[in-house]
């Protein structure tokens, strides 16, 4: 296993640049997430770990070494693709050491790795199967397995669990996260999904146009955001931002008027000291934040739109007396507000976050 160092990568194809100056390092042993939308350049950048794409200016260390230059084949990882790539007509045991084989690896050795990984990911009972008389799950191990035969330095995984349902999807996460646990392996993971990111990931890098946004633990990223496109992105359902002003500040503590809510003098702790009296705002708070009104506690009054019973926990999309501002609000178990009823929520203390017109944290 190595540690990655990411050193002034810049990436452009013709005239349009879609990597920016990224200096990056993750540890050896570490499990890194790229997470962002579409086109932000979280694959390119995979891809030019891998050596599939040349960086335009910059380098790539793996282990210390400047592999910049090096074909993928020589740069020791093995990648995952959301395809999985097995050749039909070979069984899960062939698939699995046929990269080996070609590489001229005598046939012993190939054997032993490809029990190995059989028994890692439990393919033991399917060595003998092809492609076709297995689940997208199993095709996806398969894929893995190819990977872990080759005892990489570090693990890439670009988007591999895209083409699987929703249940194979949490399954294979658990199996990825066990796998992580078991060979400690340097692994960096490529997904549009937040949860994924959430789930899997030491550290997330948060990706925008080339550029990265905020990285940091999971957790990290979730409580303190830098910005409005790292709070909406991280989280799921996303975080609520409502429009309002400050009407005074309170030492550390900005105090915030509502435009399209009843919900005057809401205390929102500040980072810096950059606000200002009379300044728009726009008021972060996740749905998992409103609870039970209390007397002399901050609330919010809001209009039922639709309710989402879930059973262990439910939704309720609201609007603001503008009728178009929405909020999400989250209950647990079954909730009893009914379709456009007017409801008044608590805002657990401390749960709020501001940010500038700009996105930026205040």
């Amino acid at each position: 296993m190595a540690d990655l160092q990411l050193r002034g990568i810049n990436k452009s194809f013709g005239a349009v640049k879609v990597i920016h100056d990224i200096d990056l390092d993750i540890g050896n042993g570490e499990f890194v997430v790229f997470v962002g939308p579409s086109g932000c350049g979280k694959s390119t950048l995979l891809r030019t770990i891998s050596g599939l794409e040349e960086p335009s200016s910059g380098q790539v260390l793996i282990g210390g070494e400047d592999v910049t230059d090096y074909d993928p084949s020589e740069r020791g990882v093995a990648m995952v693709f959301q395809s999985y790539a097995l050749y039909p007509h070979m069984t899960v045991e062939q698939n699995l050491g046929f990269g080996l084989r070609m590489g001229g690896m005598p046939r012993e050795q190939v054997a032993e790795r490809v029990a190995e990984a059989a028994r890692i990911l439990e393919l033991t009972e399917l060595l003998e199967r092809k492609p076709r008389q297995l689940s997208g799950g199993q095709r996806q191990r398969v894929a893995i397995g190819r990977a872990i035969v080759r005892q990489p330095k570090a693990f890439l995984f670009d988007e591999p669990l895209s083409n699987l349902d929703a249940e194979l999807r949490v399954q294979m996460r658990i199996e990825i996260a066990r796998l992580h646990q078991q060979l400690g392996a340097t692994m960096v993971y490529v997904t549009h999904d937040q949860v994924e990111a959430m789930t899997l990931a030491d550290r997330i890098v948060v990706l925008r146009a080339g550029r990265i946004e905020q990285q940091g633990s999971p957790i990290e990223l979730y409580d303190n955001p830098d910005n409005q496109f790292v709070a909406g992105f991280i989280g799921s359902p996303r975080m609520n931002f409502l429009e309002g002003e400050i009407t005074a500040i309170a030492g550390d503590e900005l105090v915030v008027s509502l435009k399209a809510f009843d919900a005057p003098d809401l205390r929102v702790r500040q980072r810096g000291k950059s606000a200002q009296v009379g300044q728009a705002v726009s008021i972060g708070v996740r749905p998992e934040h409103f609870a039970e009104a209390v007397a002399g506690a901050p609330t919010l009054t809001a209009t039922a739109q639709v309710v989402e019973q879930l059973g262990g926990v439910s939704y309720v999309y609201a609007v603001g007396r503008d009728g178009e501002t929405k909020v999400t609000i989250q209950q647990k178990g079954h909730s009893r507000i009914t379709d456009g009823a007017s409801i008044t929520v608590g805002i657990e203390p401390g749960a709020l976050l501001a940010f500038d017109e700009a996105g930026l944290r205040l």
